[in-house]
């Protein structure tokens, strides 16, 4: 299989190749933007620490920040769609990363990001989230108002990519080839202990070709969403959101959609107990009727530290509602708004709307650099009167040709292995059983398998 764009691939390839002797401990960070490398301003010289950081002023204040990312993917699904002898399908995915961050004083940013996310070898074609040949992932301007010890006050305009709690309804989308992105404003308060981000964003139609991306020109997202750290008692969020789609589908029909949502989260992580309990409820308008629709999500976990292989049992549980009567011009059913993909599994054709679900897994670090993690997830409809729903929250199909609330039963097994810093590798597989809902729907059914192996380099 081709390559496309081999010249982006051959510049990041020759960065590895001089950046691998002298890699920088800082961890890689989920967004690029957050990582700082300004405490290299007196490092020792070599090509990493000069492409982290190359002053451009005698007092280096002015500097540029450079790096980027290689991702190679494969992917194999057989009766991806249910369909019993549908048969196999392969993808060959790849994302290729730039980015350029210039740092003038202490107030003023700027940030640059282009990506490269490309699809071969599919019978049906790229997916939406597969290809967006050459794009322009970030290009912000970011004023720091305030910039203390203990307090941080910023404004950043722009392109940007925004990813928010446990990206159940808000994600960068980073498993996916083709990540999030919105353009607009947004104001960055925090402290310590507490943090609020405020914002009015558009979203792009995205398209497969080369900066071909359109812009909605209208408010698609806007809300608040902030953090509060409490000594000893947890994590709280609390947030609210509001969208505007002028042609959204469900079940239900296709019609202007206001939707505001308002919802809290309650979490802890690292050792030992974690907990992440979350609940949403949302409202506003579909057409000429009203939205009714929430969700309540808890996940419970223990890690068993002194142990060996440090084994972590969990538990997930999700309640979403769906709309309670086709045709009636009301709307109960759920919107996850802009979630991260492969939240129920790796090729998941369920998303969290209209949906109960029930997740049981396990992770063990085999080594220091090793995990593997085990999930089964038991689906099945909240309402019989509505359908199933992609991971975008796109509807897929209708329900009211089945009585039935059982989905089916994902099995997944998945492995991932650090290498260092900058280069991983993972693997998975999911074997999807069909439940009484899709034997009902699919008049030739079969259970559906996929597995994948992806390698990352980031520098």
């Amino acid at each position: 299989m081709s390559i496309k764009y081999p010249r982006l691939a051959i510049l990041l390839t020759f960065c590895i190749c001089f950046s691998i002797a002298g890699a920088y401990g800082q961890g890689i960070k989920l967004m690029r933007y957050d990582e700082d490398y300004s405490s290299l301003k007196d490092s020792v010289k070599n090509f990493y620490n000069t492409l982290k950081f190359l002053p451009l002023s005698g007092n280096k204040k002015v500097y540029f920040s450079f790096g980027g990312e290689i991702r190679e993917e494969y992917a194999g699904k057989i009766n991806e769609d249910w369909i019993k002898d549908q048969g196999f399908n392969h993808s060959f995915l790849q994302r290729y990363v730039l980015y350029a961050d210039l740092n003038i004083g202490e107030k003023l940013r700027l940030f640059a990001q282009l990506n490269s996310a490309l699809e071969n070898g599919s019978k049906y074609g790229p997916a939406p989230v597969d290809e967006d040949r050459l794009a322009v992932q970030n290009l912000f301007a970011e004023y720091r108002i305030l910039k203390d010890s203990l307090n941080k006050l910023a404004v950043r305009i722009g392109r940007q990519e925004i990813n928010y709690g446990s990206g159940r309804l808000i994600s960068v989308r980073e498993g996916t080839t083709v990540r999030q992105y919105f353009t607009g404003a947004k104001l960055m308060y925090a402290s310590p202990r507490f943090s609020l981000d405020a914002f009015v964003l558009e979203v792009d139609e995205v398209n497969f070709g080369v900066f071909d991306n359109r812009p909605s020109h209208q408010a698609n997202l806007w809300g608040a969403y902030s953090n509060l750290n409490i000594r000893k008692s947890g994590n709280f969020d609390f947030y609210y959101l509001g969208i505007r789609r002028d042609n959204a589908e469900f079940e239900e029909g296709i019609a202007k959609e206001v939707r505001h949502t308002l919802a809290t989260r309650y979490w802890k992580s690292g050792g030992g107990f974690i907990y992440n309990l979350e609940a949403a409820y949302q409202f506003g308008e579909f057409g000429s009727g009203n939205i009714n629709a929430w969700t309540m999500a808890f996940e419970l976990g223990y890690t068993f530290e002194k142990t060996r292989f440090k084994p972590s049992i969990n538990l997930r549980n999700d309640y979403i509602s769906g709309d309670e009567k086709a045709g009636d011009g009301k709307l109960q059913t759920f919107n996850p708004l802009y979630p991260k993909g492969g939240y129920f599994g790796f090729n998941p054709l369920i998303g969290p709307s209209n949906l109960i679900d029930l997740h049981p897994y396990l992770t063990l670090s085999l080594t220091d650099n090793l995990g593997v993690q085990a999930d089964v997830v038991f689906n099945w409809r909240y309402s019989t009167s509505d359908g199933i729903y992609r991971p975008s929250g796109n509807f897929n199909t209708a329900g009211s040709l089945s009585s039935h609330r059982f989905i089916g039963t994902t099995y997944l097994l998945s492995a991932d292995y650090r290498f260092n810093n900058n280069l991983s590798f993972s693997c998975g597989g999911q074997y999807f059983k069909v439940g009484d809902f899709i034997k009902d729907i699919v008049p030739l059914w079969d259970n559906s398998k996929f597995f994948n192996a992806q390698i990352s380099y980031k520098f």
